[in-house]
């Protein structure tokens, strides 16, 4: 049986504190930040695994900044050991409140669990793990027998994603299933 779907998800990590001012550097999770981090947005703060915390802050405002963003927090006015706590805390938003994705789209965790297909193999595996390569997105692929298989997750690979099926069906270069 599949996982139920998270109640919060993860749209940042604090990396570090930035300047004396208060401001957080946070590595992005989400490809819609302005919307994420706006002005009086409340962002919930978890553990470095998205476990919830029953804290949370309130966006005064955020920057983009050297491929992450730079938030300030309602309340946090200058550096202080305070802001250090917060390295590596993960920040979340209600699913609820998130953007659906567009029809191309997929939220990283819905592909979780999901079967792995191809035309000439059938079943491949099952998805375990979704990592962010300098490349872009590679899938960890569990297989019955055999190696983890690592996959692009690219467009020109994907022939279908059906979340309500759970199915993943890929369109693979010759031998890549034989590494």
């Amino acid at each position: 049986m599949a996982e139920p779907a998270p109640e919060h998800l993860i749209v940042g990590t604090v990396q570090k504190p930035h300047g004396i001012k208060g401001e957080l550097f946070v590595r992005l999770e989400t490809d819609r930040p302005e919307a994420v981090f706006a002005a009086g947005r409340v962002l919930i703060l978890g553990d470095e695994k998205g476990a919830l915390s029953g804290e949370s802050l309130t966006v005064e405002r955020a920057r983009a900044f050297k491929g992450g963003m730079l938030v300030k927090a309602a309340g946090l006015t200058e550096r202080t050991p305070a802001l250090d706590e917060l390295r590596g805390r993960t920040l979340l938003i209600p699913r609820d409140q998130a953007e659906a994705p567009a029809e191309d789209e997929v939220f990283y965790h819905d592909l979780l669990g999901m079967r792995v297909v191809t035309e000439a193999e059938g079943e491949v595996g099952v998805v375990a793990e979704v990592y962010d390569a300098p490349a872009g997105p590679m899938l960890s692929v569990r297989r019955e027998r055999g190696k983890e298989l690592l996959v692009p997750f690219v467009r020109e690979m994907i022939r279908r994603v059906d979340p309500a099926e759970k199915v993943l069906e890929l369109d693979l270069p010759a031998g890549l299933l034989d590494l």
